[in-house]
């Protein structure tokens, strides 16, 4: 009698242990397999209980269908733990296919007499004859049992926290359970024909079950309360379906039809309401689910909506406050904790800062003496139920601090410039833990709202900087106001005496051309050779200066609204011919050929002569000074019936194409031109540009670098005053 209750009570725990965890999760591969293993539990133990009792068959081939029953158990234990506590198999495929193979063999051989030949019954005891095939069962045993265990022990050796613990419980579980019954069921019967505590070994499971129960209990190995209320609710629906079921049968049977019928007619009564209910099985199930749920689940959440409701909130607020107060007005909802707070690291701006709802329980001290507590904490989420070991005392602070959860907010934890606080939970209000899909959520609200705080510090930075700034950018106004007046009070004066050093260098100037233009021509006395080219040296050096006080004087004009085209009617190849005169001695000495292609008649146009000619010379002045000697620079004239063009064209240094785009700028000169020419100012193009320009024609300029260049203008006939109705 008590070893039909022992069984009895092994096979109820065990096959409720099977059914809970199943239900926990009907679809993943740890939990299928486990409930296998559960089921080749309770069919060894039954099979070897009537090894002792037999009923039906003869006891040796109860004794057989023990190995028999015993050898898929082992196979179901090296697979589960293949497999658990992770959701997918580990190891080698080849492997698991032979650990099946070599099953299947030894589950057939231990139907036959190579195992186990007869039952030998003696001094009251049966015991049965074992064969060598024996050798086959015991290689499976300590193969699968002991490739399972190995495999055990190497996932605890690897793992920490709470996986760890779970590992624990089940190698001790399973160790006792499977050591026991290796002991009493295989090693005394081989050895020494003992089969008294045969009985016992389903009896033994209980250690693995007890095991498995208090890892369930105390640290969470698998989710009982989902899986209890799932079971609750299969039980109240079969329940409603057996009580519906009988109520119905009877009421038709014994009340409709007064008791008349015949076995058929209760039979097709029978199967009709069986299949009515089982058309009403679906909806009365969700019926009893939602009750369930409600009395199991009052603190349960929509996962999507708490993060939609989060997302909402990070993508319409900006300020650092509004972003943390209304995130916790989410999370509180949501999980329905006691308290909610932010701790955020101090920033450049800012010192440390704790924002939390007005109900909060939590100190500010207590709040900032844990944030400095928990920087070696290796995890992203901290609950403290689940700290254990050398993270016990951390723990307790958390819970002597109404602290139950802490995620911290950083994209790494190894990196300390990017983290920039913690958000600190305190317990639920019903009293219940934080399960694994808490902490899940919480990893991924803390990794979304990381992200917003950044943006919303650095919105906070720049806010800051920008008063800063301004404050600066104001006050640095005020001095560049200072300094612009008395620029332009230091620009007037230049300008004075530019204007005023011009004037006076002209006279001396006009002298000093006019005595060596006499003395050229001979009102001094006869002029030798030598005399002659020196003093047209000194006579074209008194002419440049008078065009460069004329930039000056132009420069001067153009920035004071002084500078006006004068237009005359001039002969524009005449005024050619007379420049070119007074440059010709100076390219005959850098041994260039100067040529002119002069038309034969030409228009007369309107424009100011001075500063035409002044153009002029300076296009062909730096063509000679720009030209190597042996060069050629030739000045060309075309007439067309709408346009005059002069081309002042050489094969000298050409302009580089980098400087090309500020070449007629005020003061630049193109870096090859400096080193040809180290005395130039950099204005006679820029005044050349201006005038072309104001006299309302087209500057020409094309160059290559090192194969020359040609500056020149176009001007329109039409506009210079020429009659064109006749062209043509």
């Amino acid at each position: 009698m008590l070893e039909i209750i022992f069984l009895s009570l092994t096979c109820f725990l065990n096959g409720l242990l099977g059914l809970v965890v199943y239900t926990k999760n009907p679809k993943s591969t740890t939990n299928r397999l486990f409930i296998i293993m559960i089921g080749t539990f309770i069919l060894w133990s039954i099979v070897n209980y009537y090894s002792l009792h037999p009923i039906l068959f003869s006891q040796l081939i109860w004794v057989r269908l023990v190995l028999f029953t015993a050898a898929p158990l082992c196979l179901m234990v090296y697979l589960t733990f293949t497999v658990f506590p992770s959701q997918s198999f580990e190891g080698s495929k080849t492997l698991r296919l032979l650990a099946i193979v070599y099953t299947l063999i030894v589950m057939s051989l231990t139907l036959t007499p190579l195992v186990f030949s007869s039952i030998v019954v003696k001094n009251g005891s049966a015991s049965p004859t074992v064969e060598p095939g024996i050798a086959f069962f015991v290689l499976l045993v300590a193969g699968m049992l002991g490739g399972g265990i190995w495999n055990l022990i190497n996932k605890y050796r690897h793992s920490t926290g709470n996986t760890k613990l779970q590992l624990r419980f089940v190698l001790v579980g399973i160790a006792g359970t499977f050591g026991l019954i290796f002991i009493t069921n295989l090693l005394l019967v081989i050895l020494f024909k003992n089969t008294s505590f045969i009985a016992y070994g389903s009896f033994f499971t209980l250690i693995f079950t007890g095991a498995l129960g208090y890892a369930i209990v105390k640290h969470r190995l698998f989710d009982i309360r989902r899986a209890a209320t799932r079971g609750l609710a299969y039980l109240f629906t079969i329940s409603s379906l057996a009580l519906a079921y009988a109520f119905t049968a009877f009421s038709i049977t014994s009340v409709i039809l007064n008791g008349n019928t015949s076995k058929n007619v209760t039979q097709l009564v029978n199967i009709a309401i069986a299949l009515a209910l089982a058309f009403s099985f679906q909806r009365i199930r969700q019926f009893f689910d939602r009750i369930s749920n409600r009395i199991f689940y009052k603190d349960a959440y929509d996962p999507q909506e708490f993060l939609h409701s989060l997302n909402r909130v990070l993508v319409t607020q900006v300020e650092l406050k509004h972003i943390l107060s209304r995130s916790i007005a989410v999370i509180e909802g949501n999980l329905k904790c006691e308290s909610c707070a932010f701790v955020i690291q101090k920033t450049q701006y800012f010192p440390m800062r704790v924002i939390e709802n007005h109900d909060s329980k939590f100190e500010h001290e207590d709040i900032l003496r844990l944030h400095t507590n928990i920087h070696d904490a290796h995890q992203k989420v901290i609950v403290s139920d689940y700290l254990e070991g050398k993270d016990a005392e951390l723990g307790k602070l958390l819970n002597k601090e109404n602290i139950a959860v802490i995620a911290r907010l950083s994209p790494n934890l190894n990196s300390v410039s990017e983290y920039v606080g913690d958000i600190m939970l305190g317990p639920k209000k019903s009293g219940d833990p934080y399960t694994p899909e808490d902490v899940k959520l919480l990893e991924i609200i803390a990794n979304e709202l990381v992200i917003a705080i950044q943006n919303a510090l650095r919105f906070e930075q720049i806010e800051n900087f920008n008063l800063t700034l301004q404050a600066k950018v104001d006050e640095a106004t005020r001095k560049l106001r200072r300094a612009n007046e008395r620029l332009k009070e230091l620009d007037e004066s230049k300008d004075d005496f530019i204007s005023m050093a011009s004037h006076q260098l002209r006279t001396p100037l006009t002298s000093i051309k006019g005595y060596i233009s006499m003395v050229l021509e001979g009102d001094a006395g006869k002029v030798t050779p030598m005399e002659r080219e020196m003093l047209g040296q000194a006579f074209f050096s008194a002419q440049r200066m008078v065009y460069l006080i004329a930039d000056l004087l132009n420069v001067s004009r153009l920035k004071t609204g002084k500078f006006i085209i004068e237009k005359t009617k001039v002969n524009l190849a005449s005024m050619v011919v007379q420049e070119l005169q007074q440059l010709k001695e100076t390219a005959e000495s850098r041994q260039l050929k100067l040529t002119y292609d002069k038309p034969a008649n030409f228009p007369d146009l309107m424009l100011d002569e001075t500063k035409t000619r002044q153009v002029i010379m300076n296009f062909v002045d730096n063509a000679i000074y720009y030209t190597p000697a042996g060069g050629h620079v030739n000045v060309r004239l075309i007439d067309t019936p709408t346009t005059v063009e002069l081309r002042v064209e050489d094969d000298g240094i050409g302009v580089a194409k980098s400087d090309q785009p500020h070449l007629f700028t005020k003061f630049y000169r193109a870096g090859n031109a400096r080193k040809a020419r180290p005395d130039g100012t950099g204005l006679g193009l820029f005044m050349a540009k201006k005038v072309i320009i104001a006299e309302e024609g087209t500057l020409i300029f094309e160059s290559v670098e090192g194969k020359g260049s040609t500056f020149g203008f176009i001007f329109s006939k039409a506009k210079a005053g020429v009659d064109t109705s006749n062209a043509g």
